[in-house]
């Protein structure tokens, strides 16, 4: 492994990555089996939208908002959170409902938005900052949004105009792309877009193709009308209720890591009793064309076969647990649409927290061009911080050419090197 592929260049500890390397001059598109030579130079940022700044206060999560969330009822006296509260404070509402701070906290709302966002552009570029890489902002009630209860619009408290775009959405068909109608909030986010392309940077989102909230369209339609509903072979059903038994009801369904608020999409063609890992198999055919349809939407939005006024690629969720077929045909569509377009895959835990996935099967020109790549981040960790079992310098260049090993060079450069995310510790706390 050489230096220029190992250098991480840190900008501050909220910064979550930095790829380096030298790229040789970009072509005027990107074979599909390589890398988009941009990505080798990228240096990520990853913005939680909720907690990164509220830029609009009037379009601040209500009560109506973030109950359909949890079956548990919202607090009395529920409010957003101020900016700068103390982490580990209780608000007020958790005060007086005797709640402790784990049982509070996913309440809790600080109100950051698309808005805050183009606040800080140029602070982000100050920053050196030459990529975004956003948290799910489809519609959704949680505050992390990996809950979908829309694909296709972005969260109606993240833009200017939330009771309008609920209106908006309520009356539209969700089922048919040419009917779909774009909300304040879906334009504000086109208005990022273009803003951070003006500045030369780049931009990526989040999305979660294996499983979507219980307020998803589809779902509540299952939810409604049973068997007879026109998405019932969509998700993983195991059992639909039996109305000759009106005392059991007998609905059963597979949630991913068994959360029932998040019902998987079916998938077919898996070797039995495989569920996760480099397998094949793909998701149902309804359901590939719904993703394919709003992967269109975000790269192209306008649809006159010029990306440039959309994203740059997707940060793909918990994608070890969807088979290769389905990633392969995406990578297809999506390269189709934006042939410099950038896929990075949520590939680490094989069995936690004692293994994690090697990422070179997702990483052979068919798949992605990076993972989040978390493989490295263990034996930075024993060396730098000398945690248990520690690692000599020897052995930790052992070990980051283990990660690498079967990998080309140009997804080597292309991989996200985390310092730190959503999902783990600060950077500054870790190491």
């Amino acid at each position: 492994m050489t230096p220029s592929v190992a250098r991480l260049r840190l900008r501050g500890l909220i910064l979550i990555a930095a790829l380096s390397g030298c790229a040789a001059p970009t072509p005027p598109s990107t074979p599909l089996t390589e890398a988009p030579a941009w990505a080798a130079d990228a240096v990520w940022y990853q913005v939680f939208i909720e907690r990164f700044r509220n830029g609009d206060p009037t379009n601040d999560p209500t009560v109506a908002d973030i109950q359909p969330y949890t079956p548990e009822p919202v607090p009395a006296g529920w409010t957003t959170t101020p900016w700068g509260h103390d982490w580990y404070a209780l608000d007020p509402w958790a005060k007086t409902a005797g709640m402790d701070f784990y049982g509070s906290v996913s309440f809790r709302r600080y109100g950051g938005d698309l808005q805050g966002v183009l606040d800080r552009l140029d602070y982000l570029q100050d920053l050196g900052v030459t990529a975004l890489y956003l948290n799910p902002i489809n519609d959704a009630p949680s505050l992390h949004k990996f809950d979908a209860r829309s694909y296709h619009h972005i969260d109606h408290n993240i833009g200017p105009d939330p009771e309008g775009d609920q209106a908006m959405i309520a009356a539209e068909s969700p089922e048919d792309p040419q009917r779909w109608r774009w909300t304040s909030a879906d334009s504000l986010f086109l208005h990022l877009v273009r803003e951070v392309h003006a500045r030369g940077m780049r931009i990526i989102v989040d999305f979660s193709w294996n499983h979507t909230g219980v307020n998803f369209w589809a779902w509540q339609d299952i939810l409604a009308k049973g068997r007879q509903s026109a998405y019932a072979d969509w998700y993983e059903i195991d059992a639909f209720d039996d109305p000759a038994t009106p005392d059991t009801n007998e609905f059963r369904y597979r949630g991913w890591a068994n959360v029932p608020s998040l019902p998987e999409w079916k998938k077919v063609g898996r070797p039995a009793g495989q569920t996760h890992g480099a397998i094949s198999g793909t998701i149902v055919e309804p359901v590939r064309q719904h993703i394919f349809a709003v992967t269109r939407r975000w790269l192209d939005p306008n649809g006159d076969g010029d990306p440039s006024d959309g994203i740059d690629g997707f940060r793909l969720d918990v994608a070890d647990v969807v088979p290769l077929d389905f990633w392969r045909e995406y990578r297809r569509v999506v390269r189709g649409i934006n042939p410099d377009a950038y896929l990075v895959g949520e590939v680490w835990w094989q069995q936690w927290p004692d293994s994690l996935w090697h990422p070179d099967p997702w990483l052979q020109g068919d798949v992605f061009d990076a993972v989040m790549h978390y493989q490295w981040f263990d034996p930075t960790r024993r060396f730098l911080a000398q945690a248990e079992p520690t690692l000599t310098a020897t052995g930790f260049r052992a070990a980051l050419d283990a990660t690498l090993d079967g990998i080309r060079p140009s997804f080597q450069r292309a991989l996200m090197n985390l310092t730190a995310s959503h999902d783990t510790p600060r950077f500054g706390t870790a190491i």
